[in-house]
């Protein structure tokens, strides 16, 4: 079955970069999108790979980061905010706690919008059992920026399931972030990433349940 829906995606990205002049995949580094840049760089190793360096991560989400960007050579391009993390909590003040929704706004949304305005083809490793918010995505979908313009919105792992995802990381010998093995099953920054709540929902450790999305997916009015 994995070998089946391996295939079906490569057809996919394949397709879609045969006619795309201005590709690009986004990374939070976690597994699944190990897999899709994976996959994506059979096709386009030199495609950008966007990373939204919100100040909050990991060390270890950096750390594995920067493995991978070494070890694949790929054309990384981190996404930050235009006001640093020091001046946005002298602002503002932790706005994690307080206001988690702008905290993602001004770290997130708006670096990843702005980064894609260049792009025509926006990759993502979104899958529809990630979350009740993400059960009727498609595998392409028009994206409307603010501003008004439009790009093409690619899932190929849509219809993957957490394990497909692992197996076909073991199938390639693909190390994962060492967090996995600490018992995440979901990784963001780290104020608002906890080991999960509940076993059968793997985000339910992102932001102590007060929200399902940081935003990035959702289009602008």
């Amino acid at each position: 079955m994995i070998e089946q829906k391996v295939q079906a995606a490569k057809s996919l990205i394949a397709d879609v970069l045969a006619k795309s002049s201005l590709p690009c995949v986004t990374s939070s580094f976690q597994t699944e999108c190990v897999v899709l840049v994976h996959m994506v760089r059979e096709f386009r190793p030199d495609i950008p790979v966007l990373f939204l360096e919100t100040g909050y991560h990991f060390p270890e989400t950096i750390e594995y980061r920067d493995k991978m960007t070494a070890e694949w050579n790929l054309n990384l391009r981190n996404l930050e905010s235009k006001q640093s993390v020091a001046d946005q909590e002298k602002e503002f003040g932790i706005l994690y706690k307080s206001a988690p929704d702008q905290c993602c706004k001004l770290r997130k949304v708006g670096p990843l919008f702005a980064g894609l305005s260049e792009f025509s083809t926006w990759f993502t490793a979104l899958r529809r059992d990630q979350s009740p918010t993400r059960a009727n995505l498609q595998e392409i979908e028009p994206f409307k920026l603010p501003g008004g313009k439009s790009i093409d919105k690619i899932s190929p792992l849509a219809g993957w399931t957490n394990r497909d995802v692992w197996a076909y990381l073991t199938q390639h010998n693909i190390p994962t972030l060492s967090l996995y093995d600490q018992g995440y099953t979901s990784i963001g920054c780290a104020p608002c990433t906890l080991l999960p709540i509940d076993p059968n929902n793997p985000r339910s450790g992102r932001w102590q349940g007060q929200k399902l999305e940081c935003g990035i997916h959702i289009q602008a009015d």
